[in-house]
């Protein structure tokens, strides 16, 4: 088993590592992943201070809005081999996804510079052999018919990331849409022989406002 730089997650206080282990519990997952994910959030925190990767700086409110939200959603990936994350920030939800779940292939697809070059160091600082960087624009992301599923987390609208990453998808892939309030308008909205397969309300630990998880299933 790796072995984590308690040097950097043992910097947080008391508070942050149990609001950690106490969401991992309330979401039913393994309390032996709070040391890698602690790592991650030591990393995001320093990073974050020179080149503004994340408008959340506080590191309670980073496990609640970045970690547990991006596990919520672990239960909805069973079945997933490999997993494209668009437009993936500083590896949300693709970094945690890859953490908790070691058999799933993730692509962290991200085009800014600076988020890519931290992308890069926290797969590596991390040991995550199950995770690559893809520096580009989804639409610019040449693995057709690549991946399973993909997953998109306040990128754009339903119908927008299909314009946008559609066509990595397998024939009959999935589409995991982190969303907000229901988004009716947008399932709507949604472009012929895309369908919608659920649009499940998620229950993220400590977290006030609504959350839902759309998963959209690709023409076959």
């Amino acid at each position: 088993m790796r072995s984590y730089n308690r040097g950097m997650s043992g910097s947080f206080d008391a508070d942050v590592r149990g609001r950690l282990e106490d969401g991992l519990q309330a979401l039913e997952l393994e309390a032996a992943l709070a040391p890698p994910l602690l790592e991650y959030l030591a990393l995001l925190v320093r990073w974050n201070r020179t080149y503004n990767l994340t408008a959340v700086r506080e590191p309670r409110e980073m496990v609640v809005r970045h970690l547990l939200d991006s596990l919520a959603v672990v239960p909805h990936m069973r079945g997933i081999g490999t997993l494209a994350d668009l437009g993936t920030g500083p590896g949300l939800p693709g970094i945690p996804l890859a953490i908790a779940l070691p058999d799933l292939q993730v692509a962290l697809v991200e085009s800014n510079g600076k988020k890519a070059r931290f992308l890069r160091q926290a797969v590596r600082s991390l040991g995550l052999a199950n995770a690559s960087v893809h520096e580009c624009r989804a639409e610019d992301l040449d693995m057709p018919g690549a991946f399973q599923a993909l997953t998109a987390r306040a990128l754009a609208t339903l119908a927008e990331i299909i314009g946008l990453g559609g066509h990595l998808l397998q024939p009959g892939g999935r589409l995991l849409a982190m969303k907000g309030v229901r988004p009716d308008e947008e399932i709507e909205a949604l472009p012929e022989g895309w369908r919608v397969l659920e649009a499940a309300p998620l229950a993220v630990p400590g977290l006030d406002g609504e959350r839902h998880l759309v998963s959209i299933q690709a023409p076959a």
